[in-house]
């Protein structure tokens, strides 16, 4: 074989990393989400999606990417209903990180119903946790942090914001 040519060798991709001392990859189970938050009554807000045939991978089930746009759709509807325009000053926010944990498979036609709730305020920025649910089935659970953005970076909460957030705040 040709030294510019390399034979496949499979490669640990999931939830692996590399063990330094040994070299050699390893696995590491996947962290779930704490049960409490896979709660739908917990979410303030809800929102119907519906798959399209379109959202399939070759499996027949609705593809992860599919599910990432879902909830994106769903957390810009939740930020509008919850006033974060007209409560912020008019600051824009980025997404600074968004992390999903797929739990379940979702599959077409079947409506999903996406779950949406402020976890956490901090100083400058605050996280959203979202759960998509089909049927009885929990399909998956994101979290993600939007910051506020003023001229000069990250900018303050402002105190309408804060105050109107505690509405949407992750229920007990």
């Amino acid at each position: 074989m040709s030294k510019h040519i390399r034979a496949f060798q499979p490669r640990a991709i999931f939830f692996a990393g590399l063990d330094p001392a040994a070299a050699v990859p390893y696995f590491r189970p996947m962290a779930r989400p704490d049960p409490a938050l896979l709660d739908p009554a917990r979410y303030p807000f809800s929102r119907p999606i519906d798959p399209r045939f379109g959202d399939l991978d070759v499996n027949a089930h609705v593809n992860n990417v599919a599910i990432a746009s879902f909830f994106e759709d769903v957390r810009v509807r939740f930020s509008q209903a919850n006033g974060f325009k007209t409560s912020s000053s008019g600051l824009p926010t980025m997404v600074a990180s968004v992390a999903i944990e797929y739990l379940g498979e979702a599959y077409y036609p079947d409506a999903l119903e996406v779950h949406s709730a402020i976890e956490r305020l901090g100083r400058t920025s605050h996280t959203i946790v979202q759960l998509i649910v089909q049927g009885t089935t929990t399909v998956a659970f994101a979290r993600s942090v939007m910051v506020a953005v003023g001229d000069a970076g990250p900018a303050v909460l402002s105190e309408d914001f804060v105050r109107n957030a505690q509405t949407w705040m992750l229920r007990p």
